[in-house]
Order: structure tokens, then C-alpha cells, then sequence
């Protein structure tokens, strides 16, 4: 089947961020800082924000567990700006691509509800999408079936009858593409724009 629409997760493949951008600058030795990532600011505490947990809330949380750290931790959504470098201009012109061909293009990404207005606000982009799914506004997050559920909702309400297989979601995380994959769509893991690019090729896509 002909694919109808493409989703597009937006860090690692639209937009350009990463806490490294910031704790080079606080953390400079390459050990400690990926022992503060590891043990402190990990992923899994940045998931719960991304979640819907309110940042102040996680953040009290985290500060009671390393008081040693308090500065480090508030740093992390005290100066959260810092850790976004921009717009990535490969994903950015496959998505240009797309639009220009008038392929339908939607938004999932896991994201914090308090810090996505901020991405939104700089980058016309994401406003671009026809929907978006945002984590932290819906408390689901990637790679949990529900949340491609609500994705595909959002989309079959303006392309009716759409069916999974028409569907081709990108993210830069393995898992959450094949958490796209075992709903019937084709998730593909963007590792680079060469072969996200060659994979939307072979699906039929004008990339």
C-alpha cells in the first residue's frame, strides 16, 4: 500500500538537542559527567518529565535524593535553552521535501509539556506539522503503544481510513521505531539522513 502520511519525531531528527551541549560547560571531565548522567540527571528522570510529571516537582525530587548536587540538578530545566543548538538541516529538508510533495506530515516526540512551548515558539517547523502528539501533554510517552494510538486518532480523524501500513514514523531511538513497527507501521530509526532518506525512497516517498 501507497504511504499516506509521514510522522516525524522531532529531537535527534528535527531539532538539535542534547544535555551535553550544558554539562560539557558545568561538568568538563568526560567521567563525572557521564557518572551525573548515569546516576543523577538520568534518562528515566527526564521521562517522567516528559511524562507530565511538573519539572518543579521531579526536580524537588531529585534534589532531596543528592543535595550535593542541587545546583547541577536545577541547572538541568534552569538553563534547559542551552542544550538545544537548533534545527538539524538534514531532517529539516527531508521534511521540506516531503511537504513540498504534499505528503501529509505529523509530530510525536517526547517532550516536556512546560519546555515544548519554547521549541515551538523558535522553530516554524514544528508548527508546520498538521498534529502533534506531545508526551508530557497527553502523560504517555514512547514506546508505549498508547501513545502511537493517540497518534493515529489524531491522523485518522484528517485522513479517514488511513490504514498502519500507510503510516512511516522516524526517531532517532531504536525502540520507540519498533514500537512504531509492531503497530503495522514502518518505523524506521533514523541513524543517519542518507539512509533515513534511501529507506523513505524505497517506501515510494519523493526524498
Amino acid at each position: 500500500m501507497a504511504i499516506k502520511a509521514v510522522v516525524f519525531d522531532f529531537g535527534g531528527v528535527l531539532v538539535d538537542w542534547s544535555p551535553e551541549y550544558l554539562y560539557r560547560k558545568l561538568i568538563p571531565d568526560d567521567d563525572a559527567r557521564r557518572w551525573f548522567y548515569t546516576h543523577v540527571c538520568t534518562m528515566d528522570w527526564v521521562v517522567r518529565q516528559d511524562g507530565g510529571q511538573p519539572i518543579a516537582e521531579g526536580t524537588a525530587e531529585l534534589v532531596a535524593k543528592f543535595p550535593e548536587h542541587e545546583a547541577l540538578i536545577r541547572a538541568f530545566y534552569g538553563r534547559w535553552g542551552e542544550m538545544v543548538q537548533g534545527l538539524l538541516d538534514g531532517g529539516v529538508a527531508t521534511f521540506e521535501r516531503l511537504e513540498a510533495a504534499g505528503v501529509p506530515l505529523f509530530g510525536l516526540t517526547n517532550w516536556s509539556a512546560e519546555t515544548f512551548p519554547w521549541a515551538w515558539e523558535r522553530f516554524d517547523v514544528l508548527r508546520r506539522c498538521r498534529d502533534i502528539v506531545v508526551s508530557g501533554r497527553v502523560k504517555l510517552v514512547k514506546p508505549d503503544p498508547a501513545i502511537f494510538q493517540e497518534m493515529f486518532r489524531r491522523i485518522d480523524a484528517q485522513l479517514p481510513g488511513i490504514a498502519p501500513e500507510e503510516l512511516v514514523f522516524i526517531d532517532d531511538n531504536r525502540h520507540n521505531a519498533e514500537a512504531a513497527t509492531a503497530l503495522g507501521w514502518h518505523g524506521l530509526h533514523h541513524t543517519s539522513n542518507a539512509t533515513t532518506d534511501a529507506r523513505l525512497r524505497e517506501l515510494g516517498l519523493p526524498v
